[in-house]
């Protein structure tokens, strides 16, 4: 993913996010719904989540220190991170609360043409949200499917996005299908239960990101693509004859660490072996540019040399 991390898509959801939040909380004011006042602090928190977003793009291009030689690419993890949290807890866990009260002290619905006109309102301004992220995926989505490309992203604003407006558009449905279900049977009960439905969807999507988000900052390796393109880069099949191990990490979306163990011939000299180090390095940045932080140790190979289990899987 290029550098950008898909800040339209960011942008486009927090104005989206922002107008609609205002709308809710006004229809929840004169309606009294429950599964307005669910999607409005839905609304807010996902604003809030774009917020996270933006910030931990721009912290990220703070150039490496002394303190942190490998820079901080990984702060968009951390604040993708804190987006899961926020909308677990926030979004997911007031609903069920919310849901959950309106089920035990249900209360007619007055006014009910606020809460139905800025559901439709917002279901617009979702899809134009939501459309805007699915068209910079599909830039650099390629071939995959939308779920390989939600699990394997390395930046992770997309997905974040991707999913944060998918569940709206889910949870503005529930919502409207709530209220449409308590008006017709006049059981304010639906209501709460709409609530208590977008509060599960919102939990199941903030799990999904946190899962997907911790891997990222455990430290992945680059996709297999990348890997086959850098093994094909290093190996000239002259002064590098092969790789006896490699190891590949993202110091973040658009910077990656290659470490590998090389061997070169017994015979060449410091100069020969320095010359085919060099050059190497050049193939690799040439063939995957981002991977800008490149360390090769050159060795004999020998062929009882020992594997660990990493090397194996490599």
């Amino acid at each position: 993913m290029s550098a950008s991390g898909g800040t339209k898509a960011i942008v486009a959801a927090l104005g989206a996010n922002l107008s609609i939040a205002v709308a809710k909380f006004v229809a929840f004011a004169f309606s009294g719904s429950s599964s307005m006042l669910a999607e409005g602090v839905h609304s807010v928190a996902d604003s809030g989540n774009q917020a996270l977003l933006l910030l931990g793009h721009k912290k990220a291009k703070r150039k490496a220190s002394e303190e942190h030689p490998f820079g901080y690419g990984r702060e968009r993890y951390i604040y993708s991170f804190l987006v899961a949290i926020v909308l677990f807890s926030v979004g997911g866990l007031f609903a069920l609360y919310e849901g959950y009260e309106k089920i035990r002290h249900p209360h007619e619905l007055s006014h009910w043409y606020w809460p139905v006109g800025v559901l439709v309102f917002a279901i617009i301004a979702e899809i134009f949200s939501f459309r805007t992220a699915i068209k910079e995926s599909n830039e650099i989505r390629g071939t995959q499917s939308w779920t390989a490309f939600v699990r394997r992203a390395k930046a992770p604003e997309l997905p974040v996005v991707l999913l944060e407006d998918l569940g709206a558009l889910v949870g503005l449905i529930l919502a409207l299908a709530g209220v449409g279900l308590a008006l017709l049977t006049g059981d304010p009960v639906w209501d709460g239960i709409g609530t208590i439905c977008i509060g599960v969807l919102l939990v199941v999507i903030a799990i999904v990101l946190a899962v997907e988000t911790k891997s990222l900052l455990l430290g992945e390796s680059a996709d297999p693509e990348a890997l086959g393109k850098i093994r094909e880069a290093i190996v000239d099949g002259e002064r590098v004859t092969r790789i006896i191990h490699m190891r590949t990490l993202h110091l973040g979306p658009d910077e990656l660490l290659v470490a590998a163990k090389i061997a070169v011939e017994s015979h060449e000299s410091a100069a020969e072996v320095a010359r085919a180090i060099d050059e190497a390095e050049h193939r690799i940045r040439a063939a995957v540019p981002i991977a800008r932080v490149i360390y090769l140790e050159p060795d004999i190979y020998r062929a009882d040399e020992p594997k660990d289990a990493a090397a194996k899987a490599l």
